[in-house]
């Protein structure tokens, strides 16, 4: 273990969530025995305040981000029934080693960090970039996943390295609201960052109830731009209620509601049987972007489309370096807000995740790890 320098009374043991293999909830193992982790030079050591739950808990729990997976993400039963390979069930597209501590959201309170960090970071409340870039050499791709390729927050304690975990000064958030807000709010400002939306672009947004979703909204009104949320019809209030123009029930024709060639921008968490349709609603020239697939992962693309319409796409996972640095100046600034609906405890993390995946509740379902 690399020397390193310490808040008084870090315990050699913790308790945590392991995933022991890729099934239901039943491969996800509450422990009290877990060592606490150790450090590098380079890393602090965070006592873990509140984490987020996220579709990618869930994903590589069922083993979804396997190819062999070609339906949406609604149930277990869509992973175990069809044919899953363990050996691309990551994000990596490699297989995921366990057992493994996951959660890609973390709060938290630096209590210890390595020799080659200033002992004045102890004592901070932080977030962790949950696209972790300084594992390697920060290229494209190469960053890990916090909670996915390496250890997360489901559990008393976590490390990091120390450029990826931020100090935050937000004294009118609580612990549980910014243990809300890093993989969602994060993907979401990625999705933006990367697609340029601006001020009094019209954008469309899909799985507006949900962590991206509603993330994404709050984000793109911060822009100034216009947003058509698409959302179930029982949650349409409150995704007025966080800033959308407009909602379109999901299920109805987008087209049909907003006419052919009528947005500039679409992001889209979504998939599924509606993907050529919110290529209809765009503009020519018009941006497409993506980080997920909660419909299902395989659609249709008319190249014609594509082509004619001098359409862009965007695939968003790496993140550049200011975008969690920009997420992070927008809580202090208090340009965005919490949006936190349940609330369970580690141990309960089963029953968290099932009810995560009704999708019957509105906010982020956020796990209090104190």
């Amino acid at each position: 273990m690399t020397a390193l320098i310490q808040a008084p009374r870090v315990p050699d043991r913790m308790s945590g969530v392991i995933l022991t293999g890729h099934g239901g909830p039943e491969v996800l193992k509450y422990r009290t025995d877990l060592p606490v982790p150790e450090l590098s030079a380079t890393e602090v050591l965070i006592k873990v305040a509140a984490a987020g739950l996220n579709n990618t808990d869930i994903n590589t729990r069922i083993g979804w981000y396997s190819k062999g997976i070609k339906q949406g993400t609604a149930s277990e039963s869509t992973a175990a029934s069809e044919t899953r390979t363990d050996e691309d069930a990551s994000w990596s597209g490699k297989a995921l080693e366990f057992p493994r501590v996951q959660g890609a959201d973390c709060c938290g309170y630096i209590v210890a960090v390595g020799s080659s960090v200033s002992s004045s970071r102890i004592g901070q409340r932080v977030l962790v970039r949950s696209m972790l870039m300084h594992y390697t050499s920060s290229v494209a791709f190469e960053c890990w996943t916090f909670g996915s390729e390496c250890d997360g927050a489901f559990a008393q304690y976590t490390k990091a390295p120390s450029a990826d975990v931020y100090a935050v000064n937000a004294p009118s958030w609580t612990d549980l609201e910014l243990g809300s807000v890093p993989c969602a709010f994060s993907t979401a400002e990625n999705m933006l960052h990367r697609s340029r939306v601006g001020q009094g672009e019209t954008v469309v947004i899909t799985g507006a109830s949900g962590g991206v979703g509603a993330a994404a909204v709050q984000l793109c009104k911060r822009r100034g731009a216009r947003v058509v949320a698409v959302s179930g019809k029982e949650k349409q209030g409150q995704v007025l209620e966080l800033g959308a123009d407009e909602v379109v029930v999901r299920g109805e024709s987008v087209v049909g509601a907003l006419g052919r060639m009528s947005v500039d921008v679409v992001l889209d968490v979504v998939g599924g049987p509606s993907f050529a349709e919110l290529l209809d609603v765009l503009k020519k020239g018009g941006r497409y972007a993506t980080a997920g697939a909660i419909a299902g992962p395989i659609v249709e693309l008319d190249l014609r489309t594509l082509y004619l319409k001098d359409l862009s796409f965007f695939g968003c996972t790496f993140q550049d370096e200011e975008v969690f640095a920009n997420l992070i100046s927008y809580i202090e600034k208090g340009e965005i807000k919490p949006h936190v609906g349940q609330v369970y405890k580690l141990q309960d993390i089963g029953e968290a995740q099932e009810d995560f995946q009704l999708k019957a509740s509105s906010g982020k379902i956020v796990l209090d790890i104190n």
